[in-house]
Parts: structure tokens; sequence; C-alpha cells
């Protein structure tokens, strides 16, 4: 490492110090570091595991593993920043239904400091929601996730490229077996995208039905790299853990 970067990790470490303390999310010490305190983040479940690099599930060596090179999906690359799991669960539920958006410049922070910065996109593409959805919750949390990542890697954000065409029942709602059934056709791109490289943004990717079919719609209208970035990827037969109520996080609709 060199000189000048030691200097630049060391001003940014004494910079936290004079940031505003708050209450860790977590904890609840008080922090100096975000929501969540240096030591809750380092307990957090970062995805620094070996994983396949298509759908991100756990490989031996980082291989492809055999299910996408039997049946390979629509994105070519998957990066997540967590493993679905506590207390990463909770915060996304809490984000998603308490309306605690505070949490998604975080989330996009850390899925930003994973993403390959020498093989950037054209484009960030959000998964879009239903309107009826989008009504019934206030806002598209993917949106308010991808909007922080496009503003720090300079990429234009296709807020509306996509459109879901169905208001299909929660994918969390079903079982596995068919939630590709579930979202099948579920998703129109009309925006041309001939040759460009583009990143599908969400909050989670569980079987990776609805990342996959948005990636075919995107895929029709000639995208040639297809890349998808969540903030979290569920592994399989992984128990999703419910410890700790969150409804004390703080909230950005007052």
């Amino acid at each position: 490492m060199s000189i000048f970067k030691d200097l630049k990790l060391n001003i940014s470490a004494k910079f936290k110090q004079f940031l505003p303390a708050q209450p860790c999310v977590l904890c609840g010490s008080m922090s100096h570091f975000g929501l969540w305190c240096e030591p809750c983040d380092a307990a957090m479940p970062y995805l620094d595991t070996n994983v396949c690099p298509v759908c991100a599930l756990p490989t031996t060596s980082g291989e492809i593993c055999g299910h996408c090179l039997q049946t390979p999906p629509a994105y070519q690359h998957t990066q997540a920043a967590f493993g679905y799991q506590f207390p990463v669960d909770r915060l996304i539920q809490a984000m998603k239904y308490q309306e605690q958006l505070a949490l998604t410049g975080i989330f996009a922070e850390k899925l930003l400091s994973r993403v390959d910065k020498t093989h950037l996109p054209d484009y960030l593409i959000p998964m879009p929601l239903h309107p009826a959805k989008l009504k019934q919750r206030g806002f598209n949390q993917a949106l308010l996730i991808a909007r922080p990542l496009a503003d720090a890697l300079n990429i234009p954000l296709l807020t509306n490229a996509c459109h879901r065409l169905r208001d299909t029942p929660s994918q969390t709602d079903l079982p596995w077996s068919e939630r590709t059934k579930n979202v099948k056709d579920a998703f129109n791109c009309e925006t041309d995208l001939t040759g460009k490289h583009v990143a599908l943004i969400d909050d989670v990717m569980t079987t990776g039905a609805s990342l996959n079919e948005l990636a075919r719609a995107v895929q029709k209208c000639g995208a040639r790299d297809i890349r998808a970035w969540v903030v979290a990827r569920t592994r399989p037969h992984q128990p999703v853990q419910y410890e700790n109520s969150l409804s004390d996080l703080p909230s950005d609709r007052g």
C-alpha cells in the first residue's frame, strides 16, 4: 500500500470521528461509522465466500455452478454485497415494509464497494414495480438504491426503460418451484439497448426468477451484457432468522 493511500485512509478515519454520533440500529451503541457501528459492520454477513460468478450461489472455488452451465440465465453475472440472513434480512424488511428509507443509502454504499469498477455498464435499470404496487407502497426500493449508485459511478439511470406488465403476487409468498411461472413474461422493455451493457438493480435475489425475466426483456431490446447487482443473495435451504425487532430504525418519511 502506498504512503498516499495510507494518508487517505488516515484522513478518512479521522474525518469519521467528527461526524455526528447516532445510535447503531443493530446494537444501540453510539456510532460515528453510519447507521450501524464498526463492530456490527464487521459481523455483517458479507458475501466473501467463493460463489458462482453467474448466480452468486456457493461453489467450491468460484467456478460456474452446474445449474448455470446447464440452464444459463439471461444475465451473465451477479454481484451481491451480503448473504440474505440476519440481520440483513430484517434490515431489508424494515426498508420495504416499515419505510425505513435511510437504509437505501447504506445499502447502495455497500453494493458500490463490491461492484467491478473495471467493467462498468452503460446503463443502470432498477427492478420495476407494477403501478398498483407502487401506489400501495409509495416508493420503489430498487430505484432508491440505484440512484446513489448511478451518481457515484456517473452512469445513466433508466427509470422508465422497463415496466412490469402484471401485478404478480409477491415472490416471498410463493414456493420456490412456483416463482418462475409467477413472473413469466411479467416485464416489458421498449428502449433500444442494442449492443449495450446494463446492470439490473434489486434488493434481494432469491431464485433469480424476477431478475431473469427482466434480463430477458432487456435482452430482446438488444442488450449484449447483462449483470445483476443486488444488496443480498439468498442461499438455498437457508433459514431466515427473525430474532430482533428493528421497529426503532430511523425513518426518512417522518
